[in-house]
Order: C-alpha cells, then structure tokens, then sequence
C-alpha cells in the first residue's frame, strides 16, 4: 500500500489548526464574558481584577489565534479569525459561553475553568511543538493567578454568609454539567496527544478533581455528582445560543465594516 505523504501531511496540519482553535476560542468567549462586567462588578478593585483577566485572556487567544493562522497559511490573520468565522466555526468549550449571571456564577464559571486552563497549560509547556510550548509557557504565569484569585473567591462566599454561601452552592451547581467537556478527546485531541504535540486530558482530569474536592470541601460546598450528565459539542462546533448573543455583539464592527483599518 502506497501512502500519499501529501494527503497524510495536510491531515496532520488539519488536526493541529483545529486544536490551536480550541485552545484560542476559550480564552476569547470567556474575556469577552468578562467584559461584560465592565461597569457592572460589585466594586471597583473587583472590575479592575475582572478586567485585567479579561485582557490577559484576549492577549492568550491571540497567541493561539496567530499560530492557528500561521499553521493554516490561507490568507487569514488572528482578527480575521476572531471577527469573521460564523459560531459553527467556533471551538471553544461550552463552559466559557454561559451567561455571567451574579458575581458567584462568574466566580464558579471562572474556577472551573481556571483550574482545567492551569493544568493544561503546564502539560502544553512540555509539548514538543516549540511554538506551542513557547506560548503556553508565556501563560502560565498569568494563569496562576487567575485560579489563585478564583479559588479565594469560591472559599469567602462558601464560606461566608448564609446567602452568599446559598448563592455559591446554586452556582456550583448549574455550572457543573460543563465542567465534564473539558476532559473529553476526539480522535483530533488524541492523534496530537499520541505526537506529544497536545496536552492529555485523561492525565488532567484527576488533578482537576482532586483541586476542585480540596477547594468545595475548605468552602464547605457540597460537591455535585461527578458522574452527572454531561454537556458537550463546543470542540466540534456545536454552541448553546449564548455564542450566538456573544458573536453579535463582538463581530458587529468588522460584520458592519469590512476590512476597516484604524
């Protein structure tokens, strides 16, 4: 049997783009959640905080975003990928476009996610794709301090008053049929695994479990049903509407006014 060397080469480039979409998209919907906060957070250090992970996102995904479109090499720039895919193009994780809610809804949204982010990250630091190593060690460091932030917040509201620990349980919760996602590979994740290129998140998963045990426990959290049912598809496209309000308000400058410079 003749293998076509071209045809395997275009696969394996295929697979790399669209898991450097997964790993752009996240931090993108999710800064662009964030902002949303932008004169609405309960005080003003806490808008400045939420604000300043929002742009450290952005500044992630446009890492990622540039990659991608160099990997890709059709014509398509970072902006171009951020501001004109349509949201069945997208790749993000389904946890990340889920409404902010109140300020526990964000802070368990944030959690979850800063925790799986964290531990990928590292793993990625080992990636033997340099380009993806490099990046994943610029963000790590930011990274760190996003969980450390999230987790404090988890423990003062659990911990704290009878309704902000009621608030925090219920946002716990309602965000926890997410959570499963993030630890699931297709044939895509598991090819780039099996190369070193991608990170393993089978090996992942307990770290993040045991984290999330130690943080709910010291918050005095119940700790949902690991075994709950799960939603998935946002690595393969498939979003919850929220995407859709997201996309409309993000893309609608460059939607309006195509290829507008400065």
């Amino acid at each position: 049997m003749t293998i076509n060397m071209d045809t395997q080469s275009n696969s394996q480039s295929e697979a790399l783009y669209d898991y450097l979409l997964r790993l752009g998209d996240s931090p993108l919907i999710l800064g662009q959640r964030l902002c949303e906060w932008c004169g609405h957070a309960p005080a003003l250090e806490e808008e400045i905080a939420i604000m300043n992970i929002g742009l450290d996102l952005i500044g992630q995904c446009r890492n990622w975003l540039e990659l991608a479109a160099k990997t890709a090499d059709n014509g398509q720039d970072a902006d171009k990928l951020a501001f004109t895919r349509d949201a069945h193009q997208y790749r993000n994780l389904l946890i990340v476009e889920q409404p902010n809610g109140n300020f526990a809804d964000t802070m368990a949204r944030q959690y979850f996610y800063d925790a799986w982010h964290l531990f990928t990250l590292e793993a990625l630091c080992n990636s033997n794709n340099r380009d993806i190593a490099e990046i994943a060690a610029k963000a790590v460091k930011e990274v760190r301090y996003h969980l450390r932030r999230s987790r404090e917040w988890i423990i003062r509201l659990g911990d704290g008053t009878e309704l902000s620990q009621q608030r925090m349980q219920q946002a716990i919760d309602d965000i926890w049929m997410y959570t499963g996602e993030m630890f699931e590979m297709d044939d895509i994740e598991k090819t780039l695994v099996q190369e070193g290129c991608a990170a393993d998140q089978q090996q992942i998963k307990q770290r993040w479990l045991d984290e999330v045990a130690e943080t709910l426990a010291t918050a005095t959290i119940n700790h949902p049903d690991p075994d709950a049912y799960m939603q998935q598809g946002g690595k393969q496209g498939v979003h919850t509407e929220g995407l859709g309000f997201i996309l409309a308000e993000m893309q609608f400058l460059q939607r309006a006014y195509p290829n507008a410079t400065w």
